[in-house]
C-alpha cells in the first residue's frame, strides 16, 4: 500500500474516531442501560408502579378515554407492556409534539388498569417520569430533538468509516490478534494504549460494525424532509376511535394466535391504523420485528398481518 495513502487512511481513522469518541461513549452507556431497561424501571419504580389486583381490569377503552381527555393533543399512544403482571400497572407510551425542532416529543404514562388512577406521567426528556425513560430519549437524540437524532446517526456513520480505515491499516495484525500472537508492550502509556487499541480494535470488530451501522440506520428518518416538517406543525385535537379498542385486540390475538405482544398502537389521529406487534411464541427475539396485525380504528375492519418469515429479504436485514 502506497506509504501516503496509508497515512490518509491513518489520519482519517484517528480523527473520525477522536471526534465522535466521547459521544459515542455516551451513546454506549446510555444504551448498556437500556438493555435492562424494563427490568431498571420495575426496580428503581416499583413502589410507585405496582397495583393491587381486583377482580376486573378496566376496559382499554375506558383507559383510552382516561389518557385522552389529560392529553387532548396526541399523536397516538403505545402500550408497551399488554403482558404485565398482575401488579404492574399499565406503562403507555405518548406520542407528543410541541412543534419544536429541538425536543424530541416523547412521553410515558402509567395507569392502574383496575382503578383508572393516573400513577405517573408526563414527557420524557424532564424527568417527570424517571430517569431510565430521560435516558431513552437522550440515547437517540441526546434531548436535541431532530437536530440530534440525525447527529447520531452521523455519529454512526462517522464511526462506521473509521472501522473501516482502521481494518485496511491495521489488516495486518488481524489474524495475529485471532491468533493470540499479539503480545500487549507494557513498557510506557503510548505502547500500552496503542496495543490495546489495536487488539480490542479486532475482538470488537463485528460487533461494532453492527453496532454502529444499525444505530445509522434505525435514525435515517432524521434525515426526511417530512419528518422535519411535521415536527414543526402543532398536533390537532384528539380524533378518538370509533371501534372498541378491546375487541379489535381481542381480533388482533385470534387472527395470529402465537402471537406474544409487546407493542399496541392506540391511534388519536384519523390517518393511523390500530396495531399489535410482537414476538411469535418460540421466536428469537432477534427476528421480531416484522409481526403485526392492522385494523382501521374507525370501522374495526380487520386490514392485515405480517409475518417476519414473509418479509423480503431487505427488510429481514
Amino acid at each position: 500500500m502506497n506509504h501516503k495513502f496509508k497515512r490518509l487512511l491513518f489520519s482519517i481513522h484517528s480523527w473520525f474516531g477522536l471526534i465522535t469518541g466521547v459521544f459515542l461513549i455516551l451513546l454506549g452507556l446510555s444504551g448498556s442501560v437500556l438493555v435492562f431497561q424494563d427490568e431498571l424501571d420495575e426496580l428503581i419504580y416499583r413502589k410507585s408502579l405496582t397495583v393491587k389486583p381486583e377482580a376486573n381490569v378496566l376496559p382499554l377503552d375506558s383507559l383510552y378515554k382516561i389518557i385522552t381527555n389529560k392529553y387532548p393533543n396526541l399523536d397516538g399512544i403505545a402500550w408497551i407492556n399488554p403482558m404485565a403482571e398482575k401488579d404492574q400497572s399499565y406503562h403507555l407510551r405518548l406520542y407528543l409534539n410541541d412543534a419544536r425542532l429541538e425536543s424530541y416529543d416523547l412521553g410515558a404514562i402509567n395507569i392502574n388498569q383496575y382503578t383508572g388512577e393516573i400513577l405517573r406521567s408526563g414527557r420524557s426528556d424532564d424527568l417527570e417520569v424517571g430517569w431510565i425513560e430521560w435516558i431513552f430519549q437522550f440515547h437517540f437524540s441526546f434531548h436535541l430533538g431532530m437536530p440530534g437524532a440525525a447527529l447520531t446517526a452521523i455519529f454512526g456513520l462517522t464511526m462506521l468509516i473509521s472501522i473501516i480505515t482502521g481494518f485496511i491499516v491495521y489488516r495486518k495484525f488481524i489474524w495475529k490478534v485471532l491468533t493470540f500472537k499479539v503480545k500487549i508492550k507494557t513498557k510506557n502509556w503510548r505502547m500500552l494504549s496503542s496495543d490495546l487499541h489495536r487488539v480490542v480494535g479486532v475482538w470488537s470488530l463485528l460487533l461494532n460494525v453492527i453496532v454502529f451501522f444499525t444505530g445509522f440506520w434505525m435514525n435515517l428518518f432524521a434525515f426526511e424532509s417530512e419528518t422535519w416538517k411535521k415536527e414543526t406543525i402543532p398536533t390537532p385535537n384528539n380524533i378518538l376511535v370509533k371501534a372498541s379498542l378491546d375487541k379489535m385486540y381481542a381480533e388482533s390475538l385470534q387472527k395470529m394466535p402465537d402471537l406474544v405482544p409487546s407493542y399496541v398502537y392506540l391511534p388519536t389521529q384519523p390517518d393511523k391504523k390500530f396495531s399489535v406487534r410482537g414476538n411469535l411464541k418460540d421466536q428469537n427475539p432477534m427476528f421480531a420485528g416484522g409481526n403485526v396485525v392492522r385494523f382501521d380504528a374507525n370501522t374495526g375492519e380487520f386490514l392485515s398481518t405480517s409475518r417476519f418469515g414473509d418479509l423480503a429479504f431487505w427488510d429481514k436485514v
